[in-house]
């Protein structure tokens, strides 16, 4: 099938008549086509957005919440087929579209619709000098969404929510690996009423597309998730222009696990941290610390467990790690193994891609564990984003720290142990955006999110995203 544009409330061919090819990683063959659009989609869909702004900038927050509500119904209403869409164009399994990524897109929106009717401006009475300050909270106006191919709807949704709640416009691109939610999502907010041109989907490659999004003169505003190095090129073209930015990028999150922790559930949810989505989350612990008094036994069981994992068809409800995302990056990740050997890395466990019967050209790769000698080796220093781990021991609170924090990223990280004076300095100490104790991938939407170093700028999440998404004006 051919994905369109979704632009002024209309689908759209590209105006070039250029298409990209869509893959289905589960098989390895292209299953569809998406635009590959070009300056002048962009141009036609800022033009859609600011014709409709002036209207949906004042439009009342009952009517907007209401629309988001409608949308978030929605959704969950086409959970399954929703579920099912994703899996296909990412290859993760549809168990886990079905029960994380799908809710949470309807969480997204349903959180933004409650939080905007809630978030309000400020007045200050200067006692004594008979006036009142007040603060203003204003759209933006246009602002372009750009979001990753990991957790596709999830991760477009969680931009996209807050943007037009706080009463903007926006232009969107997902990534052109992972288009096909994006493009029903279109449909679904144009069944729940939103106003032709609030909403622009623009496909595309971020070479082209993007750019044109993020050199935009009109679009005040650029959200972005993804790597770090094209978080670093929007940086020096946005920054000139004055742009508002806010930029989640990569990760290499520590997992430091002390010997006081609870083994057991320690065990379980380090896996899921470890080989989750294929280990193509940004929030994934991919350097595992562990306390030497336990390392040995540590070492055992995370083999034992990991070799249990299957990696099969993604729509097998028996599958736990389905299919990376594209040939490109199963070739990438591999590259990553193949250097480890050549470090010194010593592996333990996977490292070696799999045929699935009846899928023998998808792209499928063992979950890998790796023993490492050195934090500064490639692997402990490079965001691989795949399901490879390292592993190695550590003696002190206060060589795990240094571990921990001794890298360019600084996301994440998740740390195991009952002792409450270690979890106070470490969660002060740590150089991440959050802190997980004694759990993983724990998120209250109401909560702030982002990184610290080269993990990005700004944050996203709760009152946070919407502040970002307006501009303040004081009047007297």
């Amino acid at each position: 099938m051919k994905i369109q544009n979704y632009i002024n409330g209309e689908f759209l061919p590209p105006v070039a008549d250029r298409w990209i090819e869509n893959y289905n990683p589960a098989i390895g063959e292209v299953y569809g086509q998406i635009p590959d659009s070009t300056k002048e989609d962009v141009e036609k869909a800022v033009e859609a957005a600011e014709k409709a702004f002036p209207s949906w900038s004042n439009t009342t927050l009952t009517r907007r919440s209401e629309i988001l509500s409608k949308i978030a119904d929605l959704i969950k209403e086409k959970l399954t087929f929703l579920a099912e869409s994703e899996s296909k164009d990412n290859g993760k399994p549809v168990s886990l579209a079905t029960q994380i990524d799908i809710p949470r897109a309807a969480s997204n929106f349903q959180f933004f619709a409650n939080a905007i009717t809630q978030f309000s401006s400020e007045a200050h009475e200067s006692v004594g000098l008979n006036a009142v300050n007040f603060t203003l909270r204003q759209p933006i106006g246009v602002v372009g969404c750009i979001s990753p191919w990991n957790l596709p709807l999830y991760l477009f949704t969680w931009k996209i929510a807050p943007a037009i709640a706080a009463g903007n416009c926006v232009i969107a691109k997902p990534s052109e690996v992972t288009p096909m939610t994006a493009y029903l999502l279109a449909e679904i907010t144009k069944d729940a009423g939103l106003p032709k041109g609030v909403l622009n989907i623009v496909h595309g490659l971020g070479t082209s597309t993007g750019q044109a999004i993020v050199e935009h003169k009109k679009i005040k505003a650029i959200s972005f998730t993804g790597g770090t190095t094209t978080g670093a090129h929007i940086a020096r073209v946005a920054a000139p222009m004055f742009k508002k930015l806010s930029l989640e990028l990569g990760g290499k999150n520590p997992n430091i696990i002390f010997a006081d922790c609870d083994y057991d559930k320690m065990l379980e949810t380090t896996v899921r941290s470890s080989f989750a989505n294929q280990g193509q989350i940004c929030l994934c612990g991919s350097r595992i610390f562990v306390e030497e008094k336990i390392y040995e036994k540590f070492k055992k069981d995370f083999v034992q467990k990991v070799s249990e994992l299957k990696v099969g068809n993604p729509l097998e409800e028996s599958t736990n790690i389905g299919a990376l995302v594209s040939k490109e990056h199963l070739e990438k990740v591999k590259s990553y193994i193949d250097i480890a050997e050549n470090e010194g890395g010593k592996i333990l466990f996977g490292g070696d891609r799999i045929a699935v019967k009846g899928s023998e050209n998808g792209y499928y790769l063992q979950p890998t564990i790796i023993e490492v000698a050195s934090n500064q080796c490639r692997l402990n220093q490079e965001e691989i984003f795949g399901p490879v781990v390292t592993i190695m021991p550590f003696k002190t609170d206060e060589e795990a720290l240094q571990l921990a924090n001794d890298v360019k990223y600084g996301l994440s990280a998740t740390l195991w142990t009952n002792n409450l004076n270690r979890t106070l300095q470490f969660s002060k100490q740590l150089h991440v955006g959050i802190v997980w104790v004694n759990t993983w991938l724990m998120r209250d939407l109401r909560t702030p999110f982002g990184g610290q170093k080269e993990s990005g700028i700004g944050r996203e999440g709760g009152f946070e995203a919407l502040r970002f998404l307006q501009n303040l004006k004081i009047y007297v």
